[in-house]
C-alpha cells in the first residue's frame, strides 16, 4: 500500500492485488479522512508505467477533478 498526498485536501491511497489472470491496481480518493470514490484497473501481465500506480492514478483524477483536473495531472507527474 501507497499514499499519495495531491495536496492538503486531498490523498489518494493505492494497493495493488492478485486476480485469477493477474493482478489489479486499486485506489481510493480520500477527502478528511472520508472516502470519496475508488477505482481500478486490472492486469493480465507487466504494466509499463514510469512508476508504480501511475495509470490508477490518471484514472482517479481524471474521472474526480473537472476544472482542476490539469493541476492534479501535474502533481501526479512529480511522483516519479
Amino acid at each position: 500500500m501507497r499514499i499519495f498526498n495531491l495536496d492538503k485536501r486531498f490523498s489518494v491511497i493505492c494497493d495493488s492485488k492478485s486476480t485469477r489472470s493477474g493482478f489489479k491496481h486499486i485506489a481510493s480518493l480520500t477527502s478528511g479522512g472520508y472516502s470519496v470514490c475508488d477505482t481500478k484497473i486490472c492486469y493480465t501481465n507487466r504494466t509499463w508505467e514510469s512508476f508504480e500506480y501511475e495509470s490508477v492514478l490518471k484514472k482517479i483524477v481524471d474521472l474526480n477533478f473537472g476544472e482542476e483536473k490539469a493541476k492534479y495531472m501535474e502533481v501526479i507527474s512529480t511522483f516519479r
